[in-house]
């Protein structure tokens, strides 16, 4: 078995051991019980912005609580002294937590909606909106040591993050909000739900934008694992 298929195994279990996946299930759930007493109507409305709620906590709050256990259990030290890449380390992160995120996304829609969405817009949204997310909220954890040191800094980039949804709801309809990279998947996902219709430049948009911003990401994200986990641990 490769080393990415190695890091995926341990990371699925890492993930049951921390509560996570139990975590996701239960958060699906609790989005059940807010929308299916709502008129149909209304849940499609209201759907993207649950979606979206659903990226954040999954794409946001799980891989900084995650970077944090494996802080406070050393993992991440011992992690430096065996043959796994970063890369293979965080892409193993950012594809079980995809996967989280995008089977929750469908399975809420399909109870709420059953086949009355866009599946291809609503992929379209989760897995790039979450994949920004995941390397947001990696970025943010390296630095700090706890989950209650990092939290409330970490409120001002998670707003910044999801103010797209008042673009969506028409409050806040500005050019400059197409530089937030969150921006473009809640578009499909608006679409999925039949809230908006797409011109071929906000699909194109909606899916390169993500991706070099995600890829952007991604520098900062091995600099920092660098210098708050490989730096200390070579010190230690």
């Amino acid at each position: 078995m490769s080393r990415l298929g190695v890091a995926l195994r341990a990371e699925f279990r890492l993930q049951w051991r921390y509560r996570f996946l139990q975590a996701g299930i239960f958060s699906g759930f609790m989005w059940l019980l807010i929308l299916l007493p709502l008129p149909h109507d209304l849940r499609s409305m209201a759907e993207p912005y649950v979606i979206l709620g659903d990226l954040s906590i999954v794409g946001w709050f799980f891989i900084a609580g995650a970077v944090f256990f494996e802080k406070g259990d050393r993992t991440l030290n011992a992690l430096v002294a065996t043959p796994l890449r970063f890369s293979e380390y965080l892409a193993s992160k950012l594809i079980t937590l995809i996967l989280l995120s995008t089977v929750l996304a469908v399975f809420v829609a399909t109870v709420t909606h059953g086949t009355g969405y866009d599946l291809r817009l609503l992929l379209l949204g989760a897995v790039p909106g979450t994949l920004v997310m995941l390397l947001a909220g990696f970025v943010s954890s390296m630095p700090f040591t706890s989950v209650s040191n990092w939290f409330l800094p970490s409120t001002i980039p998670l707003a910044v993050l999801t103010f797209p949804a008042f673009h969506l709801a028409g409050i806040l309809e500005q050019p400059w909000m197409y530089a937030i990279p969150t921006l473009g998947p809640l578009l499909f996902l608006g679409a999925a739900f039949g809230q908006t219709t797409l011109a071929a430049w906000q699909i194109a948009y909606g899916l390169i934008y993500p991706l070099i911003f995600a890829t952007l990401l991604w520098l900062p994200a091995r600099y920092l694992f660098d210098r708050h986990v490989v730096a200390k641990t070579g010190g230690e």
